[in-house]
């Protein structure tokens, strides 16, 4: 080990490792009761999630305001009954069905009153085969498991020429099962990865029981801080894949630095101190830029996405500090025995020379690198056309939410919506509420009426009608394209800016329901994603400036991260939007991508690149300080990373891969871009771009505003050195 790399152990990393060390039972202690602790509250008296994502200054979210505090008898959920008879509603079989389903539902303590189709024409197709009712919820706070009886009394129905399906927000959230096993999958593939790359079962269990502990405390903070900041409900899913990702990654690092230690000949403590004051503050440094990057989030202004940014970021801090405390005081009680429960495998020549990589015999890294420096420019090119091409779908991409018409077509919300499009059109699901404010209530909106009547794809409207304190009037439309068709988003469009406002009366008219928020909140996002990409691309070169002492460097990361993040985008348009592949990866029919899914992604993905980034470049910086020679530099950086890189992606990637087990179609599609991006990451980025990228600058690698490109700078050396070593 050379001077530059012997790592500081009077620093407080150090010793706060030694502290840990030596007091590990008080440290264990600690941590199991604040865990419990939180957990009991955190998950006994945590807020609800908020699903909302209207809000804002949008039309919709204006619109829904005026619908709140004028027509108040609108508001709560409701369930919507589709009936679908072969041989008619009026059939004498058929009716004694309905009717009997249509008493239970009346009869339910969660439901209000219930028209029956045969008192209304207007819930009935002219050939009477297809009828509808809407049920009231008669409570805001109706939960799930009490609407999930319903769902299957209709369900059961079913049969001998009538079908019938129960659709609705409630009702999709009622039949959609629990995420289930999808963690556990995840948590077993990562004690595979680990218990190759280590090669023992105490070695493999310490990173998995950390990160566990760590997200358990996470994820009831984040519950608690629902009550000051709301989030959706997809956070839990989200947050805990990525703690556990990174959390057993982070856990990774040092674990493998002490194991390498006590290699060395260091004792347990004396390994214990050394892995924090290394790779702990690698991790420290790793985790901060991914807390950074979620925080970009809040520069989409979104009070939901702000939620997610501080929930996810909560769990990413509380895996730093497991990392750097309660993983020392696990190592205090290993001690030696961390390689106890041993694979049965053949030495390998780092274990016999417990040095570093032989310099007669080049590792397999190290040859790649070799072939990849040998002819830059044709690497680079051809691994920047394959990304670039794999991000061609991107920009094509369209946002939205999942609706009952991407369901799985065996539930009950998808059939309900397959038989009111067949029997009302398509766009009965995706219906336009029109209101506005007025000074009297016979304020005539018939000229407004028609005009939207009379606009293509628009199927029919309803007439106007006032409220009752006489302050404002509504009515709406329903287009002949479904929720999620583009040319739904087209006709709101133009009904806004250019029907509307020149028809007499109608610039005061706005636009909203369910189907219009959604637009408006895709319309938010794809305006402000490239305000959010720019801020976390700044702070995050600022950082990786700050500790590689490069501005090349960063912005070499900046754009390989780019282009990586870009072709996981790609990657979920083609498989997503367009279906290739979607049946067999879960996705039952082709869809927008879901709204949040880009936003999420972004910052997540750029933070672990800047990760793996990190740890690569500081290894090769070091060689370079020590030889002077940049090629020579890449190749023996790339093959002393090499491992732990591929096992820390591995485990992300099957973590990620893990959310396509479960039910949440939009976890899924971020699930699925992230294991995506950082396969990408550490396959062409890491092997094929930052070798051949880094061979091409030559010097240049190294330029800082202020000293020459060639020059050396012991300083700086020593302090990546100290810094960051995994």
């Amino acid at each position: 080990m050379t001077a530059a790399e012997t790592p500081r152990t009077d620093g407080g990393l150090a010793a706060l490792a030694r502290f840990c060390f030596r007091r590990r039972r008080l440290v264990l202690l600690v941590w199991v009761a604040g865990v419990i602790a939180v957990a009991f509250a955190g998950f006994g008296y945590g807020a609800a999630p908020d699903n909302d994502f209207s809000g804002g200054d949008s039309q919709s979210a204006k619109a829904q305001k005026l619908i709140e505090k004028h027509f108040p008898e609108r508001q709560g959920d409701t369930l919507t009954l589709a009936i679908k008879a072969e041989k008619g509603i009026d059939d004498p079989a058929a009716r004694q069905k309905i009717d009997g389903i249509i008493a239970h539902l009346a009869a339910s303590p969660v439901t209000g009153p219930v028209v029956s189709p045969y008192r209304d024409e207007d819930l009935v197709t002219e050939d009477r085969r297809i009828a509808r009712t809407t049920i009231p919820l008669s409570d805001q706070d109706v939960e799930k498991s009490q609407v999930k009886p319903l769902v299957d009394v209709v369900r059961d129905a079913s049969g001998n020429g009538v079908t019938m399906g129960l659709g609705g927000y409630m009702a999709e959230k009622a039949e959609t099962p629990p995420q289930g096993s999808a963690e556990s999958v995840g948590i077993a593939a990562a004690a595979v990865i680990l218990f190759i790359a280590f090669g023992s079962l105490v070695a493999m269990g310490l990173p998995i029981v950390t990160a566990l502990m760590a997200i358990a405390a996470g994820l009831a903070l984040t519950k608690l801080l629902g009550h000051a900041v709301p989030a959706p409900d997809f956070t839990a899913i989200f947050g805990a894949m990525i703690g556990l990702g990174v959390g057993i990654d982070y856990a990774l690092f040092i674990v493998t630095r002490y194991k390498d230690a006590l290699r060395d000949g260091d004792g347990p403590e004396g390994a214990a101190v050394k892995a924090i004051a290394t790779a702990g503050r690698a991790v420290l440094f790793a985790g901060t830029t991914v807390v950074i990057a979620l925080l970009g989030l809040l520069v989409m202004g979104q009070r939901l996405m702000t939620g997610v940014a501080v929930a996810t970021s909560i769990t990413v801090l509380i895996t730093m500090i497991a990392a750097v405390t309660l993983l020392p005081a696990f190592l205090g009680f290993t001690g030696h025995k961390i390689n106890s429960l041993r694979l049965p495998r053949r030495p390998s020549r780092r274990d016999k020379d417990a040095g570093a990589p032989s310099r007669k015999r080049r590792t397999l890294a190290e040859r790649w690198a070799g072939v990849v420096q040998r002819r830059p420019l044709a690497a680079a090119l051809l691994a920047g056309a394959s990304l670039l091409v794999l991000a061609a779908p991107t920009l094509s991409m369209r946002l939205s939410q999942p609706d009952a018409s991407v369901q799985p077509r065996d539930r009950s919300s998808y059939i309900s919506h397959e038989i009111l499009s067949e029997g009302f059109g398509p766009g009965y699901g995706a219906p336009l509420v029109f209101v506005t404010e007025t000074d009297a209530e016979d304020a005539d909106l018939r000229p407004v009426v028609d005009a939207v009547g009379k606009t293509g794809g628009i199927a029919h409207t309803t007439p106007p009608r006032a409220g009752e304190d006489g302050r404002a009037a509504t009515f709406m439309a329903f287009p002949t394209t479904g929720y999620q068709d583009e040319a739904t988003t087209d006709l709101v469009h133009e009904l806004r800016d250019e029907v509307l406002p020149r028809t007499p009366g109608g610039d005061q008219v706005l636009v909203g329901g369910p189907n219009a928020a959604t637009i408006d909140a895709a319309d938010e996002a794809g305006s402000r994603l490239p305000l959010m990409i720019a801020v976390v691309i700044a702070m995050s070169m600022v950082l990786l400036t700050a500790l590689v002492r490069s501005v090349t460097i960063a912005l070499q990361a900046a754009v390989m991260n780019l282009l990586s993040i870009g072709a996981a985008y790609g990657v979920v348009v083609a498989v997503v939007q367009w279906g290739w592949l979607g049946p067999a990866l879960g996705f039952p029919a082709a869809m927008p991508v879901t709204t949040w899914v880009p936003m999420m992604m972004f910052p997540v993905l750029f933070g672990l690149s800047m990760d793996y980034q990190v740890f690569l470049i500081a290894r090769v910086r070091e060689e370079y300080e020590r030889t002077g020679d940049t090629r020579e530099a890449v190749a023996r950086g790339l093959a002393r990373t090499a491992k732990v890189i591929t096992a820390a992606a591995a485990i992300m990637i099957a973590v990620f891969t893990t959310s396509l087990l479960g039910p949440d179609l939009a976890v899924k599609q971020g699930g699925l871009g992230m294991a995506v991006a950082v396969l990408i990451d550490a396959t062409i980025v890491r092997l094929v771009l930052v070798p051949a990228v880094m061979e091409l600058f030559g010097k240049g690698n190294w330029w800082m505003p202020g000293r020459g490109a060639a020059r050396r700078s012991p300083a700086s050396s020593t302090e990546i050195g100290r810094g960051i070593r995994v």
